[in-house]
């Protein structure tokens, strides 16, 4: 059974900085590219980032560029997004999203399988 746990949520003011964690299990990591989407209050989930399989390439939203960084340790099973210069309308619920092939997506589409999420708030 695939389990995706996201952690590492929390509240932050605006300008502070937030790492979020997704441990996987049940799946065997290095097959699969990852994702992070997020979903605030009335509107669509949407693309934030993505990295293949290798984690030679990754992927970002432009609203996030320069801002977040996503990272993958294959030898932990986990896939990270470090958040920086947090603005408040990044607050969200962050979701993490596992895709059985080596390219990333950017649709939540594209994806097989999904974590519960982690609320990101940042105050103004």
């Amino acid at each position: 059974q695939v389990q995706l746990v996201e952690s590492g949520g929390g509240l932050v003011q605006a300008g502070g900085s937030l790492r979020l964690s997704c441990a996987a299990s049940g799946l065997t990591f290095s097959n699969y590219a990852m994702g992070w989407f997020r979903q605030a209050p009335g509107k669509e989930r949407e693309f934030v980032a993505a990295i293949t399989w290798s984690g030679s390439s990754t992927y970002y939203a432009d609203s996030v560029k320069g801002r977040f960084t996503i990272s993958r340790d294959n030898a932990k099973n986990t896939v990270y997004l470090q958040m920086n210069s947090l603005k408040p309308e990044d607050t969200a619920v962050y979701y993490c999203a596992a895709r059985q092939h080596f390219s990333a997506g950017q649709k939540a589409y594209d994806y097989d399988y999904w974590g519960q999420g982690t609320q990101v708030t940042v105050s103004s």
